[in-house]
């Protein structure tokens, strides 16, 4: 009888660590998606940021400086995106993420500030397209963040939560997510709005 106990005690104790085994691994994989929605759509504004700078580039040719800028900018997110989309949850990563989506967003919002003197940018079609498709997905980003770094918080809080922190190191969630914010709290409050309306 008391072998039985024991048997019940230590299948109980294993069907418990198990279960805390699955909910990291659950919510891991929760913030990973996450971030796979945000590449998707820093993926679609890398992809818009060319066009639109091509069809500008007509009307600004003496700003070549800021054409050139936009597209260095532009060129570092994107390998900070892969970086990051290659270990999504890594701190580093997402720090330098945070920091060139900063200075891409201070390089776009610069533009929008010289295209804003020229007149006949405001009534070309492609330009007010694309501009229209660049807002839409800073929207899209913002609220696929949102959701990623509530996601890193709910991973985070369960794995430091007893008694999952005794654990998580065990089972390869030794370090905690991190989130994806913004350096320059400015660029964010001014997010990169290339609108003509």
């Amino acid at each position: 009888m008391e072998f039985l106990v024991i048997l019940a005690v230590v299948a109980i104790l294993l069907i418990w660590v198990v279960a805390i085994y699955n909910k990291l691994v659950a919510l891991k994989n929760r913030f990973q998606n996450a971030f796979a929605q945000i590449d998707v759509q820093l993926k679609r504004r890398y992809d818009l940021i060319p066009n639109l700078v091509e069809t500008v580039k007509a009307y600004l040719t003496h700003e070549r400086e800021t054409l050139e800028a936009v597209i260095r900018a532009r060129n570092t997110a994107v390998s900070a995106a892969q970086a990051a989309a290659a270990s999504p949850g890594d701190p580093g990563a997402m720090q330098a993420l945070s920091g060139a989506e900063g200075a891409l967003g201070g390089a776009m919002i610069r533009l929008n500030a010289v295209m804003e003197a020229y007149p006949d940018l405001k009534a070309n079609q492609n330009i007010s397209q694309l501009t229209e498709e660049l807002t839409s997905t800073e929207n899209r980003i913002a609220f696929a963040r949102q959701s990623y770094n509530d996601q890193v918080m709910t991973y985070n809080t369960y794995r430091q939560s007893f008694p999952p922190v005794v654990f998580a190191g065990l089972f390869g969630h030794g370090s905690d997510a991190g989130l994806l914010e913004f350096q320059d709290r400015e660029a964010i409050q001014t997010a990169p709005r290339v609108s003509f309306s």
